[in-house]
């Protein structure tokens, strides 16, 4: 056990658990972002590898269904082993929400495929997706710009808080700007990042919000 958290604290750019797990308890309460979200919102939550946008926004979900609403996940990296495990570095049980979670890693993960697999939930259900510059890799899915265009129109009209794990380019610099922000968003294929409503971005456990507008 020990050693298989020790892998997982290392894809998050991290030494070891007990690392991560002391970076993760003085995060930002997770209240506070989640509080400035509403059913219908797309949002991008971006940082470096390492920083932490994984788990904000799977603390994002976690915050949902505490509050009763469902959370779900698509992710085109992870196996459902290592997002449960990503759970325990939050230092939630995942058991306690067995009946609100969803996981899918299907290759088929695209925008259509999404709206598909939640046109049956209820308002207020939060899916993350993981991640942005994924979904159209293949080169037989839409281009990105059309799919988030289907997922904000979806979320709209379904009252569903769609949260995109997001990339940030290398060109970066901390030492120019202490945190990203939609300037560094890596695009490798056209977006108008005026779609999302909300942004958050992290950088050595600070988060900072930029409304999209």
């Amino acid at each position: 056990m020990h050693a298989a958290l020790d892998r997982i604290a290392a894809s998050e750019g991290f030494e070891g658990w007990s690392l991560l797990s002391a970076r993760t308890s003085a995060d930002v309460p997770v209240s506070e972002p989640y509080s400035r979200l509403k059913p219908g919102d797309l949002v991008l939550v971006g940082a470096r590898p390492g920083h932490g946008k994984t788990l904000l926004s799977l603390r994002l979900a976690v915050e949902a269904m505490r509050a009763g609403n469902r959370g779900v996940l698509f992710t085109l990296e992870d196996t459902e082993k290592v997002a449960l495990d990503r759970f325990r570095m939050i230092g939630v049980d995942h058991e306690e929400f067995a009946a609100l979670f969803d996981f899918d890693n299907s290759d088929a993960i695209s925008a259509d495929y999404i709206v598909e697999r939640l046109a049956a939930v209820p308002r207020g259900t939060l899916a993350v997706v993981d991640y942005l510059q994924l979904l159209d890799q293949k080169r037989e899915k839409p281009e990105l710009m059309i799919q988030v265009q289907t997922l904000k129109a979806f979320a709209r009209a379904r009252g569903v808080t769609v949260v995109f794990i997001s990339q940030i380019d290398r060109s970066y610099d901390p030492a120019l700007k202490l945190v990203p922000d939609r300037e560094d968003v890596r695009l490798p294929n056209p977006l108008d990042l005026r779609l999302f409503d909300k942004m958050f971005f992290l950088h050595d456990g600070e988060v900072q919000f930029r409304s999209a507008s």
